[in-house]
């Protein structure tokens, strides 16, 4: 016979260390675990008795009219076991990306209640490491940063894959900065500017007199990366022989210098990024079956804006707050510019909102961006919606606001963005880079790939 045990539902719920809640059939919270009030602040004799959805989202409707994958209404419904990825907010409104898992309970008179654990996948924006931040609140950008959290635990080699523009290289920072490596170095290698002998010097070192005008030893970008993370960016791009080099250096991660007699060794987790698709390059033979096999342990792909739209509202806000911090400007968007914003494709995805957005500014009247100052930057682009569905992952690189026409080439569309912004900011490389979302580095490889001045 099935002894009945009583539990007292505090003490209980303070095994858990989760945040822990427990909600009635009419979404009424009944209790809570000390976790929860200190994570959230909501301290169990405010909120008990108010409805879930007014404490975790700060609004007056429930998950299931806002859209959003409701734990509550799957347990009263199936009675089983339901998780989901949410954005919660604290007392002080910081948003918390977490999972929720809600479970069936029963109380002693056969009531049906659901258990909630809460379970953060990120940390609030304010606690960003180094100021990375992945913004963002859609279910599809919430499991991918799931992803990249997993990864930053596993200290394995990562392929992060998406469509030029997506943040590729933010998410390869933001892995790093939430591993075990994160007060390391972090250092960045764009694979689309090496030639072989470059590659080799840039990458391994070389020793005095290795060379013409080597005048004294160098360590290279691997050596530097030493117990840190070496980002290999635009893997996709990278030619056969230095693929050959590479595929060695992953596997012992021994290395010599040019010039150098004596082999080297350093700790380096490796992460790599590419607009293309590996699979069909190694199928075709452009790429090396056992380094793709070296590099992407775990694969990742970062949504494009066209699959999370509903994100562009807070991060358009986001871009105009770093946009406005770094011209020490107070900037905002009305409701109508946000609309505009929200009807476009954005082949170029959000390096290509930030684009719009820099050129926006200069035309702000009382750093107020309005509907017809979007619209008149996005006529620029002379590009129908459909444009940005039909780009290519193999196709680079990045289509920005221009005067071109609309069969202008994507690297003729990026050479009058960069020379536009050049005019705009006086040639201040650094504020042109900013505008970019890209590294002053970057942006020299790309004056002089393109010879601007």
């Amino acid at each position: 016979m099935k002894e009945t045990i009583n539990i007292d539902l505090q003490s209980w719920m303070e095994s858990h260390t989760l945040p822990f809640l427990v909600i009635d059939k009419d979404c009424r919270v009944v209790a809570v675990n000390r976790a929860y009030e200190q994570i959230y602040g909501h301290e169990g004799g405010r909120v008990l008795g108010k409805r879930c959805f007014e404490i975790t989202h700060g609004n007056m409707l429930a998950c299931p009219e806002s859209r959003e994958d409701c734990p509550h209404a799957h347990v009263y419904q199936t009675g089983k076991v339901h998780t989901c990825l949410h954005v919660r907010h604290d007392e002080h409104h910081r948003k918390h990306r977490v999972r929720v898992t809600g479970f069936p309970l029963q109380g002693t008179d056969g009531e049906l209640f659901m258990g909630e654990t809460v379970e953060e996948i990120a940390a609030p924006e304010e606690r960003r490491i180094n100021g990375i931040r992945m913004v963002g609140e859609t279910p599809v950008f919430l499991a991918c940063l799931e992803q990249l959290n997993l990864a930053a635990a596993a200290d394995t080699s990562v392929l992060v894959l998406g469509e030029t523009g997506t943040g590729k290289g933010l998410a390869a920072r933001y892995i790093h900065n939430n591993s075990s490596r994160a007060g390391k170095p972090f250092q960045t290698l764009d694979c689309t500017v090496f030639t072989e002998p470059l590659f080799e010097a840039e990458v391994f070192g070389h020793e005095k007199g290795a060379f013409t005008g080597s005048v004294g030893e160098k360590p290279g970008l691997f050596e530097q990366a030493d117990g840190g993370t070496l980002f290999l960016d635009e893997i996709g791009d990278m030619s056969a022989p230095l693929q050959a080099k590479l595929l060695r250096l992953v596997e012992t991660g021994e290395f010599r210098r040019v010039g150098g007699r004596k082999d080297l060794r350093a700790d380096v987790r490796i992460i790599c990024a590419t607009n293309r698709n590996l699979c069909d390059a190694v199928v075709a033979e452009r790429f090396r079956e056992d380094l793709y096999y070296r590099v992407a342990c775990i694969s990742i792909r970062i949504p494009s804006l066209r699959e999370r739209r509903e994100d562009i509202p807070v991060l358009a806000c986001a871009l105009l707050d770093r946009i406005g911090r770094l011209f020490q400007k107070r900037l905002r968007l009305t409701d109508g510019a946000l609309d505009q914003l929200k009807k476009y494709d954005y082949p170029g995805n959000a390096r290509e909102l930030a684009n719009i957005l820099s050129t926006a500014v200069a035309e702000a009247a009382n750093g107020q961006i309005n509907a017809r100052s979007i619209a008149n930057v996005l006529q620029r682009f002379d590009k129908s919606p459909a444009f940005g569905s039909q780009v290519e992952e193999s196709q680079q690189p990045l289509p920005s606001a221009s005067l071109s026409p609309a069969a202008a080439t994507l690297s003729e569309l990026e050479v009058q963005h960069i020379a536009e912004l050049l005019r705009q900011y006086s040639g201040n490389r650094k504020q042109v880079a900013a505008a970019l979302g890209i590294s002053e580095r970057t942006l020299y490889r790309k004056l002089t790939r393109y010879q601007l001045r």
